[in-house]
């Protein structure tokens, strides 16, 4: 996937910047970040003529409970209604707190 075609501007400082696509273009896959007891997993926010903007959620129970001090950089991924072809992808990132 060339990197113009790639809009990383709205993930946090040095959140993970690595995508890609499976399945004939029917799959964005990016690398997301978790830690602790936060886990994280990709959501399609938009689809359009010219781009597809992908949620990297990291979710953390609340209260958060004893959690570990690591982070952790698993791939997560969506299903496209159509394969990608030219539209340009765009990663954001949103904390969520979820009842433990």
């Amino acid at each position: 996937m060339a990197a113009e075609a790639i809009d990383l501007s709205q993930l946090p400082r040095g959140y993970p910047k690595k995508v890609w696509t499976q399945d004939n273009g029917t799959a964005v896959v990016a690398t997301g970040q978790e830690g602790g007891c936060s886990k994280v997993h990709a959501e399609v926010a938009e689809q359009t003529a010219d781009h597809v903007k992908i949620l990297l959620v990291e979710e953390t129970p609340d209260p958060p409970g004893i959690c570990t001090m690591d982070l952790r950089y698993p791939p997560v991924a969506v299903s496209l209604s159509a394969p990608l072809e030219g539209r340009k992808v765009v990663l954001e990132q949103k904390d969520v707190k979820v009842p433990r």
